[in-house]
């Protein structure tokens, strides 16, 4: 099993989850964290971590967001890992907790 970056991550981008994961299985996009599904080592340490609760272990993925398991493994593929807490996006706090965010997903 593995964790899972969710939509709420989105226009958010804590990096506090970096900071704790021993394998270095995140990585960056422009606005959105993602884990390494084949880095994962389901320590389950970044899922605390989260401010903006986005984190969830595969089989725990909320309904609706069962989209975010291939869309990790994709673009974990494509963007930089990413191993040292970095500030959160400007916005961050605005956006934490809204709904309908994966429209603003930049890949």
């Amino acid at each position: 099993m593995t964790f899972v970056v969710t939509e709420n991550c989105i226009k958010c981008k804590f990096t506090d989850c970096v900071d704790v994961c021993p394998v270095d299985c995140f990585h960056e996009g422009p606005n959105f964290l993602v884990i390494d599904p084949d880095e994962c080592i389901d320590c389950t340490l970044c899922e605390p971590e989260c401010p903006a609760e986005a984190i969830f272990a595969e089989d725990e993925v909320p309904e609706g967001m069962e989209n975010f398991i291939e869309l990790n493994a994709e673009l974990s593929q494509k963007w930089p890992s990413i191993t040292e807490v970095k500030d959160p996006l400007p916005d961050a706090d605005e956006w934490n907790g809204k709904s309908g965010k994966l429209q603003y997903l930049e890949k």
